[in-house]
């Protein structure tokens, strides 16, 4: 059986599914390459070596062979790429096809409203709805974007982005941990949606109470003016600022400290910085509009999600775990279990292989839960309300008193 995987590039986020994938399928398993790294991302340390593993081609380089397998292929997953024409051909000639989308309504729901966009969404998604087609939601807030214009009904499946999982023997991860004071990481670019203003806040007012100190990774647009408001706010001796660093820097990092805070806004469709801070033993503050919190943190479990974006909510957050160190190391640990159990390109690629056994065999059973299980459709509005109820209880009650 032959798998095939279109993208625009591969990057250090995928590698290890299609890796895993290679395991299970080897040759028969494809990944294409629709267009070079940009240039920006090589600079934010992310390696084009993905192109030279032997399940990669490249479509601007062996057109024909890539073309032969998108459209003969006995299965196409696709992702974002340039050659949407050639992935509606396939689809028209009934082959099984899995789709992997971010949200297509980030900006704001009201978007599907327009009658030029919903034609462009009948012509890709809605006219096949009774076909052979299937939706992996790379985001909580996918399923609910796609239910909008009636599309994948019945075949919309949890999904995300699987970055390296490192697995340490017991004991190891709270060795590495900093023993000086509480430890924050975040780990952006410097840029609006990111947020990184947050930290800075977050340094002055909760720095000198829990003797903080955040590491900020990353750089940016924003990156000369959240160093100027650092030294304005007095708290630049309470922040390091690395810049750009490669995944193996940032992972390093991310082990030595104790929580990592995500305030990404809606515009951000999953964050694998997540993942990666909860493989590192971190318990992650985060908010609750970007599309990974919902599938990766279970409330006062795994991690706590704040609401809407809200600085004083996230800071509420942080305050309870520089608190509670005992709760604090729990979620990390249980973050840690969460990744290494359940969101992992291994498990992700078994189950992608059920998945397609199934379906072709006409018995198809999705996963009871993490990668490949039913996704739920659940408004923007009403995701943060849903992992409280099914978060811990403890927590909740915090929230109640506020």
């Amino acid at each position: 059986m032959t798998v095939t995987f279109i993208s625009n590039y591969i990057n250090h986020h995928q590698i290890p599914f299609s890796q895993a994938c290679y395991k299970l399928w080897g040759q028969d398993f494809h990944f294409i390459q629709t267009e070079p790294m940009e240039k920006e991302r090589l600079a934010m340390g992310w390696s084009a070596a993905g192109e030279e593993l032997p399940f990669v081609s490249c479509f601007y380089e062996d057109e024909d062979q890539c073309r032969k397998l998108i459209l003969e292929s006995d299965v196409l997953i696709a992702g974002w790429n340039h050659k949407e024409e050639l992935v509606q051909q396939r689809l028209n000639s009934g082959k099984l096809t899995i789709r992997i989308s971010e949200r297509i309504y980030r900006e704001g729901q009201w978007k599907m409203i327009s009658p030029k966009g919903l034609l462009h969404k009948y012509r890709e998604h809605i006219r096949y709805r009774k076909s052979p087609a299937y939706l992996l939601c790379a985001g909580a807030y996918v399923p609910s974007d796609f239910h909008l214009i009636h599309a994948y009904p019945g075949k919309m499946f949890r999904w995300g982005y699987f970055p390296e999982t490192r697995y340490y023997s017991k004991g190891q991860l709270a060795e590495l941990k900093e023993r000086d004071g509480l430890h924050i990481v975040w780990a952006a670019r410097f840029i609006p949606l990111k947020h990184p203003e947050y930290m800075i806040r977050l340094a002055k007012d909760l720095g000198e109470k829990y003797n903080c100190h955040i590491h900020m990774v990353g750089s940016g647009q924003l990156e000369e003016e959240i160093k100027a408001l650092a030294g304005q706010s007095g708290v630049e001796q309470r922040i390091t600022f690395y810049g750009f660093q490669t995944p193996e820097k940032v992972r390093k990092i991310m082990e030595r400290c104790h929580i990592h805070v995500f305030t990404s806004n809606h515009l951000e469709g999953w964050g694998a910085v997540v993942n990666e801070a909860m493989n590192s033993g971190c318990a992650v503050v985060a908010n609750v509009q970007a599309g990974a919190v919902p599938y990766l943190i279970k409330q006062g479990v795994n991690g706590l999600a704040y609401p809407a974006g809200s600085y004083e909510k996230m800071r509420e957050a942080v305050s309870y775990l520089a608190e509670h160190p005992v709760e604090r190391m729990a979620m990390g640990m249980a973050a840690y279990e969460t990744i290494t159990t359940l969101w992992n390109a291994e498990h992700a690629a078994g189950a992608l292989q059920r998945m397609i056994q199934g379906i072709m065999a006409g018995n198809y059973q999705p996963e009871a839960e993490g990668p490949l299980s039913p996704a739920p459709v659940v408004s923007p509005g009403k995701m943060y309300g849903r992992m409280n109820k099914e978060g811990r209880s403890n927590w909740k009650e915090r929230e109640d008193l506020h």
